[in-house]
């Protein structure tokens, strides 16, 4: 199986990037983030044409996460849960097979939690311990789980070109940065980490003062494998030339491959 994740900022002015990125690299499942779509208005039927299933859990005009999946997709769950004021689409559950085992898939689109002084920080720390909890609930299933989304957490300095240039922004906090650590030592693997430890490995890169041509990027994207998920890990990636394609996503798909 492969499994992809890409915060696609918009799946309807991405449509077409979007697509023609399936139809050439036909990963099994996909994870979207931002789609910044109500369900209802979810271009579903151009990805069923390609043989995708596709889960939802739409908002008009800002976040937005879905699954599809070339296998049908069972026993999906929309919301975090926690709290029961929280209005915003950010998660979606789904368990899909690999070879004779089922696996739990989740799209995650963490809040960014800028700026650092208004209530919006809080509100991530928050999501960030909400999601913690859900987390360790789905763990004691044992069945293959994988986090997979746009998590707005550089987990490191390596993680950025210019750290010093994050040290205000709630990315590269030290509680948000905590937070990231807590969750992975509840047992996941991070799987990019796991296959490329090194410097230069990013997933986003802002639109502003040309940032993708001098590779001015950070890795906020991530996949977190649990300990039965990692077991299966053969390879992990990341798909670069998508930022290169005409008014792309600002992020790129991030993508691993299971055996069964």
């Amino acid at each position: 199986m492969i499994l992809a994740t890409w915060n696609i900022n918009g799946v309807k002015a991405r449509l077409e990037s979007a697509l023609t990125y399936l139809r050439l690299q036909s990963p099994d499942v996909v994870c979207f983030q931002e789609i910044k779509s109500v369900d209802e208005a979810f271009p579903t039927s151009a990805f069923q044409d390609i043989g995708y299933n596709v889960a939802t859990n739409g908002q008009k005009g800002f976040n937005g996460v879905a699954i599809l999946s070339k296998s049908p997709l069972e026993d999906v769950v929309r919301g975090l849960p926690g709290d029961e004021t929280d209005q915003h689409a950010r998660w979606i559950e789904a368990s899909v097979p690999l070879g004779d085992r089922m696996i739990r898939v989740v799209s995650l689109y963490l809040p960014n939690g800028n700026p650092i002084d208004s209530e919006k920080f809080p509100y991530k720390l928050a999501w960030m311990a909400r999601m913690r909890q859900r987390a360790k609930q789905l763990l004691e299933d044992e069945m293959p789980l994988v986090l997979a989304g746009d998590f707005n957490v550089i987990p490191e300095p390596v993680d950025a070109k210019r750290p010093a240039a994050w040290v205000n922004d709630a990315l590269f906090q030290p509680e948000s940065r905590a937070a990231w650590r807590t969750l992975v030592n509840e047992g996941f693997t991070d799987a990019t980490r796991a296959c490329h430890p090194g410097p230069g490995v990013y997933t986003f890169w802002d639109y502003q003062a040309g940032a993708f041509q001098k590779d001015d990027g950070i890795r906020i994207d991530h996949i977190l494998l649990s300990s039965q998920a990692a077991d299966l890990l053969v390879a992990s990636g990341i798909d670069r030339a998508t930022r290169a394609q005409e008014k792309p996503s600002d992020h790129v798909p991030v993508w691993v491959k299971l055996g069964a």
